[in-house]
């Protein structure tokens, strides 16, 4: 895992650097893993975020929306009646290790000052959260361990709490000297990795760490102990070691494309220049590499009821639209029918009652040779020839019927899986709790939901879309569903706002408020960006319709978020996903 001894070194020291001494002015518990502690302090509020589970652990300052449940958990109101008020004292780690401990100063329920720990284990799928005493009793845990669970160090209320085990055979880098490192090194195989020796001699050291220095020594991540030379990998080793003792840190982060890869506490040069980023704190660092893994697990948490239905909705429409496509190809023997019918009729004179199969000529149409084919025709020999006749010509009008009554569902079925892809969209995208609350309503509206037993009424859920302020000040509004949609759209639009809207795909409406002036094209092109992020669309020069919101228009019947327009303009962007971050209004 890349956050690593290292790297929370370098958080506390931020942390440690803003945060002590100020006072705890809220507890939250949004998620079964996840405390957060708003504080304030001399630079004003800020949110400390504890993660202990067993996905994406970590600590640290937090900008992003986190919605809270309607009933707090017991840790939660646990943490509020020990912690409200209290003062962050000290921030320390302990060791080397993944353990950070935030001491609080407080007072107990006789109204005498006393200490509170709360002790943060960055470990993995074993990460936990405890709450003690400052003789460290423990008080509660996020997730207690008992003897059924490990034999080595249980986590119960009353205990007191002990350090985890040690690492068998690894040693604290930032106390390793030269003799000993050398000495480790040069007993090591000689064909196993450079990078693999660090990690398997030194505990605290992500994977990735190794590698950079390793690839510092020798420019090769694959380097082996035997082809490297002991003294240049001490001598980079050391160097960064002694980094992390004087607190010298930088936030790095590495993207594939727009998808962070990777992340530590010092620039990982082992990867192109291109790929590499630093941010002005690890806060923002964090906050950009887990914004959306957490906004995922967020909807997996809370919206696979959600999923579940829109997903079955969409495949019930594509099977309803796959048959009636093939009974409209079946309605095409309407003609051959209305042909048969008017064969008989023609050669009436020739047929009589009895027959069951006859071959006519049809001079309709003519063969290359110049001949005119013969068709087969069966009859029922308990009707008439003209009894026949009208019997395929009903077949016929039959079809005709069919074909233009299956053309209008085709339609509205096709209609229906364009708005159920829409709110697949919406899905994806959902940010908070409310988003999903929205979307929840708008498919209970929908009639593809049922409104569950106590649940908030319609009119108590505001819409809110997202905000936007482009460079010049111009506000952007952008839907996050399609109730939203229609109210940015056709209730806070004024005429000559311009709306926007990626080209052919699903998406969210956006409005950019002119109030009657002509924005400039930086303006313009950033609103059209919001546009194309806010979508399905991917990769580069994006197709962005945009228009006057005067000319959108509702069609009568249709969906939620429908609209038709023929007045419009359309510009290719390329969205950046920081620039529209920045661009956000929080």
């Amino acid at each position: 895992m890349a956050f690593d001894a290292g790297f929370l070194s370098a958080v506390l020291a931020e942390i440690r650097a803003s945060a002590v001494g100020g006072r705890i002015e809220k507890v939250y518990q949004p998620r079964a893993d996840e405390i957060v502690l708003q504080m304030r302090g001399r630079e004003g509020g800020k949110k400390l975020l504890f993660r202990c589970g067993a996905s994406d652990p970590r600590v640290s300052f937090t900008e992003n929306m986190r919605d809270n449940p309607a009933v707090p958990p017991s840790l939660c109101m646990l943490l509020r009646k020990h912690l409200g008020g209290a003062f962050l004292t000290d921030v320390r780690q302990e060791g080397f290790e993944r353990v950070a401990v935030f001491e609080f100063g407080t007072r107990d329920e006789m109204g005498f000052d006393c200490k509170k720990l709360l002790i943060a284990e960055i470990m993995g799928k074993n990460s936990n959260l405890i709450f003690a005493n400052e003789d460290g009793r423990i008080i509660t845990a996020l997730r207690t361990v008992d003897f059924t669970t490990s034999r080595l160090r249980q986590i119960l209320p009353g205990m007191r709490y002990e350090m985890p085990p040690a690492q068998e055979g690894k040693s604290d880098p930032l106390t390793e000297n030269m003799e000993g490192f050398i000495s480790r090194l040069t007993a090591a195989p000689w064909d196993q990795s450079a990078a693999k020796f660090i990690n398997q001699s030194y505990f605290g050291i992500a994977p990735v760490v190794a590698r950079e220095i390793v690839f510092r020594a020798v420019g090769d991540i694959a380097a082996d102990c035997g082809s490297i030379d002991p003294l240049r990998l001490w001598q980079v080793f050391s160097s960064v070691f002694t980094d992390v003792r004087e607190g010298r840190f930088v936030p790095s982060a590495v993207f594939d494309g727009n998808r962070p890869a990777e992340y530590s506490f010092l620039p990982l040069t082992h990867y192109s220049a291109e790929s590499q980023r630093t941010y002005e704190s690890f806060a923002k660092l964090l906050d950009t590499y887990f914004g959306e893994r957490d906004r995922a697990a967020l909807v997996t948490d809370r919206a696979s009821d959600l999923k579940h239905t829109v997903s079955s909705a969409i495949s019930r429409v594509l099977r309803k639209i796959e048959a009636q496509n093939a009974e409209l190809v079946e309605c095409e023997q309407g003609e051959d029918f209305k042909r048969d019918a008017d064969l008989i009729v023609a050669n009436i004179y020739r047929l009589k009652k009895g027959d069951g199969e006859v071959r006519l000529t049809d001079y309709s149409e003519m063969n290359e040779d110049g001949t005119f084919p013969e068709r087969t025709i069966k009859l029922d020999t308990r009707l008439s020839p003209s009894e026949n006749a009208q019997k395929l010509y009903k077949k016929y009008n039959k079809c005709n019927t069919a074909r233009r009554e299956l053309t209008r569902q085709l339609e509205l079925a096709n209609a229906e899986a364009d708005y159920l892809y829409t709110v697949r969209d919406a899905l994806s995208r959902a940010e908070t709790g409310a988003d999903l609350a929205g979307i929840r309503l708008e498919l209970e509206k929908g009639g593809y939901l049922k409104q569950k037993k106590g649940a908030a009424p319609a009119k108590s859920i505001k819409s809110t879309p997202l905000k936007y302020v482009t460079t010049n000040g111009y506000e952007v509004l952008c839907g996050r569903n399609n109730l939203q949609n229609e109210e940015i759209t056709f209730k806070t639009a004024a005429k000559d706002d311009y709306w926007f809207h990626a080209k052919g795909v699903p998406g969210s409406h956006v409005l950019m408020k002119t109030d009657g002036e002509e924005p400039p094209a930086l303006d313009m092109t950033e609103a059209a960006e919001i546009a194309a992020f806010n979508s399905t669309a991917e990769g580069n020069n994006i197709p962005v319709d945009y228009a006057f919101a005067k000319h959108i228009k509702k069609p009568a019947g249709g969906k939620p978020g429908l609209v038709i327009y023929h007045t419009n303009y359309t510009a290719y962007v390329t969205p950046d996903p920081e620039r529209i971050a920045a661009m956000k209004v929080k």
